[in-house]
């Protein structure tokens, strides 16, 4: 290969040639740049007829029918804080309803506090507000929680009262609202917080699993940790499962527009119409010429992470192509902003940063209410209220976290499994998962800390 060539993986320009390479030398960082051909987006030509099975043919899962129409794979109670002044006393009331407490409550999956460090000191207009302000109501309307209370400090700019306005809340049985400085300080406001809690937990409780459609759940597709093989097993079978739960009505969600880069054309063509493929473009360019071109110019031409490349990955190209493949194989029906409500049946699309529990923040927020993980160096990544699967993409990484570690596609590698039956097995397990079973990030307690919405703008 003559310095100046591509480099194709994947049937896909992963790269170019810095040097010339000779046959048995070792294709990496060390001898590839990246390549700014221009792809050809082929708007819809890959769209397929889709069959969609008949609702009495359509997998099921023991889950909570939530109003409008939503379904829950989880019972949860929410502390949701409208700013970081709050996040403490919300924390101090989660902590109240430890394990013998809820021991009381078995149809009732926990007491979580969703807290984050945002909420004033910002602008009150503009995208950075619009977004913070879209999780919120995301988080209020997620059917995984069967009761919430929402907390503020009373002065901050993300106002309760001005919340419950434009988001349409009213205080009820399972849906409260305060402030600290109108309850008179944190020890009152903690007090007063626990006592609704009390009297919310007997309700939640005659909540009971029955069985709903898998039509209803809306699947968010993640990965991070790639590695070489996250191209070849785990994110393929993701894929081959998220066309299952497309087939049984029900929505698959990828994410991470900067790991797209490179890819989007493979998601355009397969965009139902040009205007659902051009969001995708619109979005690329976006990050491209507005929100990066002022600070960060390079990020999106630039190498994936040093653990990314110690796992084989060679450029930004090669990882998106791997990471496109989650999203299975069927047409792409919507594209959404980050937290936008996914309302739209099939393989969506959501524009989110690549830091992993921000991105899925922002899918949660928009309904998912169970995650798929995809990584091949390790994680540890949890989520609440939706659960997260974690997919192992060799044998190793497996064996090495098994307590961390839900499925392994290393069985692919080692011919023991093929995409197809990976597929399958997946697709099972989210059901499994959905009508209560506890993923490995649950046995672990992890995901109290993973609530991290879109920051953008000056504070001052």
């Amino acid at each position: 290969m003559s310095k100046g060539e591509d480099i194709i993986k994947y049937d896909n320009i992963i790269g170019t040639a810095t040097v010339n390479i000779v046959i048995g030398d070792h294709v990496h960082v060390h001898n590839t740049g990246m390549s700014d051909k221009k792809r050809d987006y082929e708007f819809s030509q890959g769209c397929k007829e889709l069959e969609i099975l008949p609702e009495d043919k359509q997998a099921t899962f023991m889950g909570y029918k939530r109003p409008g129409g939503k379904y829950g794979t989880r019972n949860f109670v929410g502390i949701i804080s409208s700013v970081n002044c709050s996040a403490t006393v919300c924390k101090k009331i989660a902590d109240t309803f430890n394990e013998e407490v809820m021991s009381q409550y078995p149809n009732v999956d926990g007491v979580v506090s969703i807290t984050h460090s945002l909420g004033c000191g910002g602008n009150s207009r503009g995208m950075g507000w619009e977004l913070l302000q879209a999780t919120m109501q995301g988080y209020s309307r997620h059917p995984n929680f069967g009761g919430l209370l929402v907390i503020g400090l009373g002065c901050e700019v993300n106002q309760v009262a001005g919340m419950a306005q434009s988001m349409s809340w009213a205080n009820s049985d399972t849906f409260k609202m305060m402030t600290i400085q109108e309850v008179g300080g944190s020890r009152k406001t903690i007090n007063e917080g626990v006592e609704m809690i009390k009297q919310m937990l007997p309700i939640l409780n005659k909540n009971k699993r029955e069985k709903c459609p898998a039509s209803g759940l809306i699947l968010g597709l993640e990965c991070g940790g790639s590695d070489a093989y996250s191209g070849m097993t785990a994110n393929p079978a993701l894929g081959a499962a998220v066309d299952l739960l497309v087939k049984n009505g029900g929505t698959g969600t990828l994410a991470e527009t900067p790991e797209i880069f490179g890819a989007e054309h493979l998601l355009t063509r397969r965009a139902i119409t040009e205007e659902v493929g051009n969001k995708i473009v619109n979005f690329i360019k976006w990050w491209q010429e507005d929100y990066l071109a002022k600070h960060q110019p390079e990020q999106l031409h630039q190498d994936p992470s040093p653990g990314n490349k110690a796992g084989g990955l060679t450029t930004i190209l090669e990882k998106s192509l791997g990471a496109v493949a989650k999203g299975g194989t069927t047409n792409l029906v919507d594209v959404y902003q980050y937290a936008e409500p996914i309302k739209a049946k099939g393989f969506t699309f959501m524009n989110t940063p690549g830091y992993d529990p921000l991105s899925v923040t922002g899918m949660v927020a928009g309904g998912a209410n169970i995650i798929c993980f995809t990584t091949g160096r390790g994680s540890v990544f949890g989520c609440k209220p939706s659960p997260s699967i974690k997919l192992a993409t060799n044998n190793d990484l497996y064996e090495r976290m098994t307590e961390d570690m839900d499925i392994n596609c290393g069985k692919i590698l080692m011919g023991e499994s093929n995409i197809e039956e990976m597929g399958k097995e997946i697709f099972q397990y989210i059901l499994d998962i959905a009508s209560g079973q506890q993923s490995k990030s649950e046995i672990n307690g992890v995901g109290d800390l993973e609530f991290i919405p879109w920051q953008m703008g000056a504070f001052n």
